[in-house]
């Protein structure tokens, strides 16, 4: 039998349980909100074109207003200024979309600080239990904050000093990019970085750090809570976007049961 042929038969079979780690894309998607002066994206929606009418008596189609960052999404290099001359979404090796991922999870810790941090030393103690990060793969970061998803604004968790968001310090942040083989990391937050990193040095490090280094993010995931420390499989192809800093993507995990 095909490798392949034994794979389609270990889905079917449920001996490979495949999880969506995929949020669904609604106007109730919530989105990054940036203060006066820069830009914002706009919230999610469709645009009926036809529904079984007279503008198309057989077929329903809408078209579709959104940005690239707004839901699950996948960060492209060329997003952040530090890879200004790098992949754009269109160009990311499509080998990099199937990966393998580890989840390190910190809900506990984000549960009792929305601040929460997560640090070198968290990814180092993690290492010396389950192994080292994936060449090539994927950090997912479980903080529970996928719970929040459905209400705007405990999701973004903004008050006068800003939003409070779990996130990755400036020195794990430069870590990863520069010391890991990881291929990016993924977060269950609107952001690959914590609500206050705009006051960080330097501001927003995943961003900077990471795509700077070639690498990618991946945002407001669900269900990491179902997958395992190591062994999980992650597919995750983005819109091939010419020129794209980014694009929404429907994440699947691959699990052996």
């Amino acid at each position: 039998m095909s490798v392949l042929r034994t794979f389609v038969e270990a889905v079917r079979s449920g001996a490979i349980e495949v999880i969506d780690l995929t949020a669904p894309l609604s106007e109730r998607t919530p989105i990054l909100q940036l203060p006066p002066p820069f830009g914002n994206t706009i919230p999610f929606r469709l645009e009926e074109i036809s529904r079984y009418d007279d503008r198309g008596p057989a077929w329903y189609w809408n078209d579709i207003h959104t940005g690239e960052h707004t839901g699950t999404h996948f960060d492209a290099p060329i997003h952040w200024v530090t890879a200004r001359d790098g992949q754009d979404v269109s160009q990311v090796p499509v080998t990099s979309l199937i990966a393998p991922a580890v989840v390190l999870d910190m809900s506990a810790e984000a549960a009792r600080d929305p601040d929460f941090l997560l640090q070198i030393d968290h990814v180092t103690a993690w290492e010396k239990e389950h192994g080292p990060l994936p060449e090539g793969g994927w950090l997912l970061y479980r903080t529970g904050w996928d719970s929040r998803a459905e209400d705007q604004a405990r999701f973004l968790n903004a008050d006068d000093t800003g939003p409070h968001t779990p996130g990755v310090s400036v020195e794990c942040a430069r870590w990863l990019a520069e010391q890991t083989p990881i291929a990016g990391i993924g977060v269950e937050t609107v952001g690959t970085d914590a609500g206050a990193a705009h006051s960080f040095d330097p501001a927003f490090p995943c961003h900077s750090f990471l795509l700077g280094a070639g690498k990618y993010g991946l945002t407001q995931l669900r269900n990491l809570d179902r997958l395992p420390p190591t062994g999980a499989v992650v597919v995750a192809p983005p819109l091939p976007i010419v020129g794209g800093s980014g694009s929404p993507v429907r994440v699947l995990a691959l699990v052996e049961r």
